[in-house]
């Protein structure tokens, strides 16, 4: 893979490319031009689905690892329009579907008390990330992501955050190796977590609000919820959507402590602007919450979410340089690390202490 094309994760130059040409390319000849990518990374994306099916393994993991398997592919320019649409497009799309599972009814349910307390929780995951990340020399930038994916609903939130940080404060090579540790961490939360609140006597609200605020993913925070009890499985579901609705707000918050270089000679309302598939997650979310949509369209719009995302992550993993990757070394991986461990902590003594 040349020099020129190994940070255009976004696509910016191959936009360049294309805007440089005096002629308007058709949408057919759009099209051709994403083809090859997006068909590499659709086929790696149905065979991450398959491995997770039939073995077991978190979807996102295995997209992820057969991504970076298939780093070599990048080699092949007529690979990188497709990849750079799928880690871009796909990535903002699955962020604005996936308001359709989350209501306003949902968060209110939880209750004052838990939600403060869960509120506590998050925090303690962002600021244990951010502490490592300046401990082991790492950027804040580097901290807020960790924090923010591990805090919010996992995978789903490290690429909402990275498309607020860019490249340019966080490596592909970091963000492929802090997904691959979210995805590793949500795994075996979701395996060891439910027998701990089985060790601890644990009653099912206190086990659901345990699972659901300190499992990152939201499919295995549901599932670990309902491996202990129906109860817990259902109140573990609404603390989790409460995060996943938290989203929006964590995102804002990112983007305007992390601003660009030209933010002083914007306008300050310009500079607290959302991203706009942060606002219409949100707007999504009060849709959801106004309007009783049918259940097959719910389920059907969370398996969207669920694909768009994957083949975002699959399309990052390839466009990441997986030799950047193996050098990275522990260090690297202990802001999400510390992010899990807090959320775990905190977590059990609320759910002991307050409900």
């Amino acid at each position: 893979m040349s020099a020129d094309h190994a940070g255009d994760l976004y696509g910016e130059m191959f936009l360049i490319q294309q805007n440089a040409g005096a002629a308007t390319p058709s949408r057919l000849d759009r099209w051709k031009l994403l083809w090859p990518g997006l068909a590499i990374c659709g086929i790696a994306s149905i065979a991450a689905a398959w491995l997770s099916e039939h073995y077991g393994a978190p979807i996102i993991l295995m997209g992820l690892l057969i991504g970076l398997a298939l780093n070599f592919v990048t080699s092949e320019k007529r690979t990188h329009p497709g990849l750079d649409f799928a880690s871009k497009a796909c990535l903002r799309w699955g962020i604005v579907v996936l308001g359709t599972q989350v209501t306003i009814a949902q968060i209110g349910g939880l209750g004052p008390v838990p939600f403060l307390a869960l509120l506590m929780v998050m925090a303690a995951a962002m600021g244990a990330a951010l502490l490592v990340a300046r401990i082991t020399g790492a950027s804040t930038a580097i901290g807020l992501l960790a924090g923010g994916a591990t805090a919010i609903c996992g995978a789903s939130a490290a690429l909402a955050l990275f498309g607020v940080l860019g490249p340019k404060r966080v490596s592909q090579a970091q963000f492929a190796l802090t997904l691959v540790v979210i995805s590793l961490a949500s795994a075996l939360a979701m395996s060891f977590y439910p027998p701990l609140a089985g060790l601890l006597h644990l009653d099912d609200r206190q086990a659901g609000f345990l699972i659901g605020a300190s499992i990152h993913d939201v499919a295995q925070a549901i599932g670990g919820g309902y491996a202990y009890s129906d109860t817990a499985g259902s109140y573990a579901t609404i603390v989790k959507l409460s995060r996943v609705a938290l989203l929006a707000p964590v995102v804002a918050v990112v983007s305007m402590l992390v601003k660009d270089e030209d933010a002083a000679d914007r306008h300050w309302i310009r500079r607290l602007a959302m991203p706009w598939f942060i606002t219409l997650f949100l707007a999504v979310v009060v849709l959801n919450s106004l309007v009783t949509m049918p259940g097959i369209v719910v389920h059907a719009s969370l398996t969207l979410s669920k694909t768009l995302l994957l083949l975002a992550v699959t399309a990052t993993a390839m466009r990441s340089r997986l030799d950047l990757v193996m050098q990275m070394g522990w260090r690297a991986a202990m802001p999400v690390v510390a992010a899990t461990a807090a959320s775990l902590l905190v977590a059990l003594a609320f759910s002991m202490m307050l409900l």
